[in-house]
């Protein structure tokens, strides 16, 4: 089978490559810059490119994209010729190429402002029906695209699917009061009960979304890691977390003051991945308590194709005030 990944260059295009070659698959990697995954190099901005690597794609996966970090380095409009026109020239060139399944990599931060509770309310449970509300132009292109995949579904009849993912990244967090409280593995670690996710549970979940695709229609997931919290702790996680995680992963604490490791004292969201596994199938395999059985053993936390594809660095450039600043 033929198959298209934009984005050939970046971790989840990378990790995507890898996997379907290793699965015997015929892949064209598509990316603006150059890389071992990738064999076309171009923009998904220029239709003509776009038309001549569609070519016979039975699938394709399109992870490609203008990402949060380069608010900092790339104008508005760029993020509209990416992420919306482009996305546009693969939905128009994947229907006429009769392209079987369509999966569209999004964010979870399309849900922007809706993802911070009132100071005195309890932390968010995020589900897809929460409603989105995007804080900077990566949020609003990012919930545009989906909609023209829902709408291409709709009135083409193409099979698309959304996939919203939490953080997967291994670069530093860019909030300069977070880097100066934890280390980067005790705050990622953290992130594993609430809003981060492991690259080969990412990889498996657009698998199977590509699968299920022709059967379901179009749908919205959020791909994150599966969290140990239920709704009943949201009023004690906004000031209390420690307490609730030690309610629910008993023995974490040993582990992470055999590290020297701290709790985050709040949480204020918790991404719920229930809608993903039930209706795919899906099973991520890397959760806090994996990782916290990883650790006590003396492992790396990252999965082996985590780090296989390791840090791509986004954006490139230096600023002085941490990795990147943040339009908020």
């Amino acid at each position: 089978m033929r198959i298209l990944v934009t984005g050939s260059s970046g971790h989840l295009g990378e990790a995507l490559v890898r996997t379907l070659q290793d699965a015997g698959h015929e892949v064209i990697g598509l990316d603006i810059a150059e890389g071992p995954y990738t064999n076309r190099v171009g923009s998904i901005s220029d239709r003509a490119f776009v038309r001549r690597c569609m070519a016979g794609a039975a699938t394709v996966f399109h992870p490609a994209t203008l990402h949060k970090p380069h608010i900092a380095t790339h104008s508005r409009q760029a993020f509209l010729d990416v992420n919306l026109s482009g996305t546009l020239n693969l939905l128009e060139e994947a229907v006429a190429t009769g392209v079987e399944s369509f999966v569209y990599t999004s964010t979870t931060s399309v849900f922007g402002d809706a993802l911070t509770p009132g100071p005195h309310e309890p932390a968010a449970w995020v589900t897809e029906d929460m409603v989105a509300v995007p804080k900077n132009i990566y949020g609003v292109t990012k919930a545009a695209a989906e909609d023209l995949c829902q709408l291409f579904q709709r009135n083409q009849g193409l099979s698309t699917m959304v996939l919203r993912t939490s953080r997967f990244f291994p670069e530093e967090d860019d909030d300069r009061t977070v880097r100066a409280r934890y280390t980067d593995d005790n705050l990622k670690a953290n992130e594993y009960l609430y809003r981060r996710i492991d690259l080969e549970d990412v990889v498996s979940a657009h698998l199977l979304a590509a699968r299920r695709a022709p059967m379901l229609g179009f749908r919205r997931y959020i791909i994150s890691a599966t969290t140990p919290f239920l709704p009943d702790d949201l009023v004690d996680l906004r000031v209390h977390a420690p307490m609730v995680v030690r309610r629910r992963v008993p023995g974490y604490e040993a582990v992470y003051d055999k590290l020297g490791w701290r709790m985050a004292q709040g949480i204020d969201r918790v991404y719920v991945n229930s809608r993903a596994r039930e209706e795919l199938g899906w099973t991520p395999r890397h959760d806090f308590s994996a990782l916290l059985s990883r650790l006590k053993a003396g492992e790396d936390m990252r999965s082996p194709l985590a780090r296989l594809v390791g840090s791509k660095g986004y954006p490139a450039e230096n600023f002085s005030d941490g990795p990147y600043p943040v339009e908020t």
